[in-house]
């Protein structure tokens, strides 16, 4: 008798003299179940439906499949799970996880799937200011911005949670005005691989890119713009600071505020500002001929201390300071002067906090060196969520493309603070989260009156899913 062969079996080496085979038929199989938390943080912040908000949508709603709020969940979601093109969502469509997110099922159409394919989600992406004969989405670019900050203030963004963490204003769920926020600036590369609208070689990345600029509060994104790169690091830095402080204090006007950023946005015209608004600042100042003298009298000092002990030696310096013609006036500058290895290694900052308010020590190790943290922030958005695919032809496109990156960021980090405080995941990056938490295979049966998630047995985090969920419920109640 011939041996039945099926022609879809992928057979693998046998194990105790079983054979091993595989195929493609297991039927409402995701490797995404663990997305079922983004869809909990996000009915705690309400962010895709505010999102979705900020979008005006012309289609006509007879033939219009896929509403606003479902390209826009499905966007962000996506790019918190890993898929960075929207080529991926041709198959994520049918996915029964991600129309859960969504909140639909089945089409309407027969001939369409539950989600929206690329060719729909790329109409999202190529929104412009107004809507236009080949295009009916338009995006509030204004309003956008301004949900980052309102999401920040929003006493709703993790309520009843009563965490503890490091920085006092990084709970955000604030039972009242916080007495002080620490904004931080900083601007990166965003490399660029074909001819977009925009791009410029920048000498110091020694490479096309853009040059967009992050302001966050702690872990909290407030802004990002993208930015050509023939400019000036801090350029148009003042006039989002300008949005960014307005929106803050209209809802804590008596918060006090500190920016923070290195050399590259030591200006006059933010240093001006801030002085002229409340704002305090400490931003680092490039050495030059004129600074390094001020310091020299420690700086040999720690070179005797240095040669002395063996070990690395570190002295402050305080004066005031003012350049010969670009600053207005004369402001106080902290120096360290450092022996290590054999070599000096100064540093300046300068800053409108006195001395009786921080010493000089203090001010360089504890306040501004802390700014370094920024970096693993903006790592956290390139790296893990893809905030440098700025692959489309207009900047408009790109910075759509950043800010839905952006709002993953901020959809992980709400559920990072809420749902995983009290876990070995309250500090993790993103891409940890994700592989640990979200990636998790299960078998998803859809019937009359449930839909039922058979997560993996062997999955090694289910007491950390299962807290994050019993917290995103009560932050949701």
């Amino acid at each position: 008798m011939p041996t039945e062969c099926n022609p879809s079996l992928l057979n693998f080496a046998p194990v105790e003299s079983r054979s091993v085979v595989a195929s493609f038929d297991g039927g409402g199989i995701t490797s995404d179940a663990g997305a079922l938390l983004l869809g909990a943080t996000d009915r705690v912040l309400s962010l895709t439906r505010r999102l979705a908000s900020c979008f005006e949508d012309s289609r006509n709603p007879v033939f219009t499949e896929h509403a606003i709020q479902t390209l826009v969940m499905q966007r962000i979601a996506g790019i918190a799970l890993g898929y960075e093109d929207l080529n991926d969502h041709d198959d994520l469509r049918h996915d029964p996880v991600m129309a859960v997110l969504a909140s639909k099922l089945v089409a309407s159409r027969a001939d369409c799937a539950p989600l929206a394919g690329k060719s729909t989600l790329n109409r999202l992406e190529l929104s412009k200011a107004e809507p236009t004969r080949y295009n009916k989405i338009a995006a509030d670019t204004q309003a956008i911005e301004r949900l980052f900050v309102d999401l920040f203030l929003d006493p709703s963004f993790g309520r009843s949670t009563k965490l503890r963490l490091a920085e006092p204003w990084a709970s955000v769920a604030h039972a009242k005005t916080p007495p002080q926020i620490t904004l931080d600036l900083d601007a990166t590369d965003d490399p660029l691989h074909g001819h977009q609208e925009g791009r410029f070689f920048h000498g110091y990345y020694d490479g096309y890119c853009y040059l967009p600029l992050y302001i966050f509060c702690g872990r909290h994104l407030l802004a990002a713009k993208l930015r050509r790169a023939n400019i000036d690091a801090a350029a148009g830095a003042r006039e989002e600071l300008i949005r960014i402080v307005r929106q803050i204090r209209t809802r804590w006007p008596r918060v006090r505020i500190l920016l923070r950023a290195d050399s590259g946005f030591c200006r006059e015209e933010l240093m001006a500002w801030c002085e002229g608004n409340r704002v305090d600042y400490v931003f680092g100042l490039a050495r030059n001929t004129r600074l390094a003298p001020e310091a020299e009298t420690e700086m040999q000092a720690a070179r005797a201390e240095a040669e002395r002990t063996g070990k690395l030696a570190r002295r402050f310096t305080d004066f005031h300071w003012s350049t010969l013609d670009s600053w207005s006036r004369i402001r106080r500058v902290v120096g360290k002067a450092e022996w290590t290895q054999g070599e000096a290694n100064p540093r300046f900052v300068v800053t409108s906090l006195n001395v009786a308010m921080i010493d000089a020590r203090r001010l360089c190790e504890t306040i501004y060196c802390a700014r370094g943290e920024m970096e693993n922030r903006i790592k956290e958005c390139q790296l893990d969520l893809f905030a440098d695919r700025t692959s489309t032809a207009t900047m408009a496109a790109n910075q759509l493309r950043l800010w839905f990156s952006g709002f993953a960021y901020v959809l992980i980090c709400a559920l990072r603070r809420i749902g995983l405080a009290h876990t070995q995941f309250a500090r993790a990056i993103c891409g940890t989260i994700r592989l640990k938490l979200l990636k998790i295979g299960a078998l998803v049966r859809i019937s009359v009156r449930r839909i039922t998630v058979a997560m993996a047995s062997a999955c090694p985090c289910q007491h950390e899913f299962a807290l994050a969920h019993a917290y995103l419920r009560r932050a949701g109640a």
